[in-house]
């Protein structure tokens, strides 16, 4: 049978295509035997699932598996954002969890998401474990059915959320955001963000309105539940139609934040992630490390050194990122895809946490998305990026000697100062910019990623990206 790869988070496949039942369970079996080797015989494992087609059904036959090789299954009893599930690992104590989502792929894909006991991605090591772990067939898959596992006591079903609501409470006073008369628009991308701002934001002046907000597992409107252009443009068009103060994005298991400002402007993810910088060293002041992965912002740099904490630079993935913030206890983690995490609450992307974190540093400032980014650039300066993604052919390993051979003195016109291959290839400019070709660890698909303090810069130093690449 065909041998499953573990990418940067867990593995995702084409539902029928390679992704079915029988290699679902394999997948279920690989990571029983993997908790199993650690010593997890009848511990508590959390399953929950996201709004994709059959991912209810999917969780369950993972459930049936957990279940029939002596471990215990919390199985969530709803649709349920990532970082709820995440959440409901260290409050359960549980010793992991599988989430059965693939996050932001296209409406064709499903995925299969494993975490450890802090609720956090496993570690590169780990997945090669289980990987090594998931049988060649399934007569070698253990199962029981769900309703023996229920009569059991091996599978139940909880609700996740008053548990995450209540860390939510410890974690941030949202009466402040409720009392400031804001006018929040909420993009859930057909999602597991559904409903949570306004449950989250009732009761107060603000007013909370959303848009597609129903399940419908083939995304209409957009590519893909992707919080990036295209796929929020028809919020972003909302948002000055109905003149609302900011859009909030999630993508589709909620685990990944968007915005949008006052006026329909997308701000990107590596501004957003300096947005939260500033607001942990400036408005809460807060002090302690930042974990980003290679592929996203300077700016973080920047205020590294403007506040004195120390910044942990990783490869892409949250697989390197969850690690690094439990070594040093990091105040604040997070990647170029729109991922950030928080201490005090999980190793874990968590879009709806940080949805809210910005939400209150508008109301602390008093000042629209647009002003917040002004007054992180009086701090920084002005930073650009963008991002190319393309489909490639053809053997990677051929590709990468390509790229690493290819040794240019200048991309976009400025001299290149080094070559950094932590992951992928990241040429590091004169300027401050940079310039990162890398292979997704979940599609087939390259990225030219780049980010520059020179408007003007951004689509030489694509361009030349791509020409490095060998895709131009």
């Amino acid at each position: 049978m065909e041998i499953i790869h573990f990418g940067t988070d867990g593995w995702r496949g084409r539902i029928a295509e390679d992704y079915t039942f029988t290699n679902i369970r394999r997948c279920a079996q690989g990571f029983s035997e993997y908790l199993l080797k650690k010593g997890a015989k009848d511990e508590w494992v959390v399953v929950g699932y996201d709004q994709r087609f059959h991912s209810e059904n999917f969780a369950q036959a993972v459930a049936e598996v957990l279940a029939a090789n002596n471990l215990r299954v919390y199985l969530t009893d709803k649709a349920t954002p990532t970082p709820v599930i995440s959440y409901s690992v260290v409050n359960k104590k549980a010793v992991g969890a599988v989430n059965i989502t693939a996050s932001h792929n296209p409406a064709t894909d499903n995925g299969f998401k494993v975490r450890d006991e802090h609720g956090g991605a496993i570690d590169p090591d780990g997945l090669l474990e289980i990987e090594s772990c998931i049988p060649a067939s399934e007569e070698q898959v253990h199962r029981l059915s769900i309703e023996d596992a229920i009569s059991l006591g091996r599978v139940v079903y909880f609700d996740p959320n008053p548990q995450y609501l209540d860390q939510i409470d410890r974690l941030i006073d949202l009466q402040y955001i409720k009392n400031a008369g804001l006018y929040v628009l909420v993009e859930p991308m057909w999602g597991n963000g559904i409903g949570w701002f306004p449950h989250l934001l009732k009761g107060g002046k603000t007013r909370v309105e959303e848009i597609h907000n129903v399940r419908n597992p083939i995304f209409p409107e957009m590519k893909r539940p992707e919080p990036i252009p295209p796929n929020v443009d028809v919020g972003l068009k909302e948002t000055v139609r109905r003149k609302a103060d900011v859009l909030i994005i999630t993508d589709g298991d909620a685990d990944r934040l968007g915005v949008g400002d006052e006026a329909g402007q997308f701000i990107d993810q590596l501004r957003v992630f300096g947005l939260l910088g500033y607001y942990f060293l400036e408005v809460r002041k807060e002090r302690g490390p930042i974990v980003k992965t290679l592929s996203t912002t300077n700016m973080l740099l920047k205020l590294g050194k403007l506040y004195d904490v120390p910044v942990y630079e990783t490869g892409v993935g949250f697989k390197y990122v969850a690690p690094k913030m439990l070594e040093t206890n990091a105040m604040l983690g997070g990647e170029e895809s729109g991922g950030y995490a928080f201490r005090r609450h999980v190793p874990e992307r968590d879009g709806i946490l940080a949805g809210l974190y910005l939400l209150d540093m508008m109301v602390r400032l008093g000042q629209k998305p647009s002003e917040l980014l002004n007054t992180l650039f009086k701090k920084v300066g002005v930073h650009y990026y963008d991002r190319i993604d393309t489909p490639f052919t053809g053997d990677r390993s051929s590709r990468e000697k390509s790229i690493l051979s290819s040794k240019p003195d200048l991309i976009g016109g400025v001299k290149v100062t080094n070559l950094d291959t932590t992951d992928g290839f990241k040429f590091n400019l004169e300027d401050g910019g940079w310039m990162l070709i890398r292979f997704s660890g979940t599609e087939p698909i390259m990225r030219v990623y780049c980010e520059t303090t020179h408007p003007e810069r951004v689509k030489a130093i694509l361009d030349d990206g791509l020409r490095v690449a060998g895709l131009k």
